[in-house]
């Protein structure tokens, strides 16, 4: 089977990106998005209309799941530590590395594993994601209690209060920590602050999650091997009260690199060592 053409010139971005250390800017040509302004999301899911909009989104996003898992499209290997997940006593940012447009679909299935169904997992999504997709995956960015960010400052105020109000509740926030979605790549990449800052402002812990995936004997439409993923669920990530919240997001980003460091390094059997070019990249 000939190997798409898209899915070739994404690698050989990766490689370049890679080599001169741009482990925070994405690979594949998304639609341009527009700015969100004040108002537009309801962060909370509180009005009638985005609960609805909420209950229909689920409903087909599950139905399309349940399709992919049958087809063999998606293929959860195992789930290791879920007990991580499941002592959890309260609100909690969870992170996770960005291989795959569908790896949220893994990231629902370890949330429904996890008993915890009378809480939410709540999604922080790019704000081109939740302003430019149109029809079926428009509907899932804009309503599977997605969380979009924003260029403007004011809706950014609108989102951060949100999000002390969802963690104060008990509920969990999904967050990309690297920045960048990379297709099959199985390294993790250099984290950015600010999902350990929204933890620790929020006196909740970080959970860190890193998928490690391997070939399966099935070929993709994109004549690629289907991956097999495999979860790993780290431990709890807790902030320290003598230091500030600037300390403690530093601190709390070190460990969550160290623990999908030593996964990565568990499971590939390979010390993790990038390609760059750049010196002390």
């Amino acid at each position: 089977m000939e190997r798409a053409a898209d899915r070739l010139e994404v690698l050989r971005k990766i490689t370049e990106y890679e080599r001169n250390g741009w482990f925070d800017r994405d690979v594949e040509n998304d639609p341009e998005g527009r700015t969100i302004m004040p108002g537009e999301v309801d962060y909370t899911r509180k009005k009638l209309s985005s609960k609805i909009a909420t209950k229909y989104a689920y409903f087909i996003a599950r139905k399309y799941l349940n399709g992919l898992i049958k087809d063999g499209a998606i293929v959860v290997k195992e789930i290791k530590g879920l007990e991580n997940f499941k002592n959890l006593k309260s609100g909690a940012v969870i992170t996770c590395n960005h291989f795959n447009a569908m790896d949220s679909f893994a990231m629902q299935i370890l949330y429904d594993r996890s008993g915890h169904r009378r809480r939410k997992m709540f999604k922080v999504i790019k704000e081109g994601n939740y302003t430019s997709f149109p029809g079926f995956y428009g509907t899932l960015m804009r309503n599977c209690y997605t969380l979009p960010l924003s260029s403007n400052r004011a809706t950014m105020k609108e989102f951060l209060n949100a999000v002390g109000e969802i963690l104060a509740k008990g509920n969990f926030i999904l967050i990309y920590p690297e920045q960048s979605m990379w297709w099959n790549y199985r390294k993790p990449k250099p984290l950015k602050k600010s999902a350990f800052k929204i933890a620790s402002e929020n006196s909740v812990p970080v959970l860190p999650v890193f998928i490690t995936m391997e070939d399966t004997d099935r070929m993709g439409a994109d004549g690629f091997p289907v991956q097999a993923y495999t979860i790993n669920v780290g431990k709890p990530i807790y902030r320290d009260d003598d230091l500030s919240d600037a300390e403690n997001a530093e601190k709390m980003k070190d460990e969550n690199y160290r623990q999908w460091k030593d996964v990565y390094e568990e499971t590939y059997k390979t010390p993790l060592k990038y390609e760059t070019e750049k010196e002390g990249a």
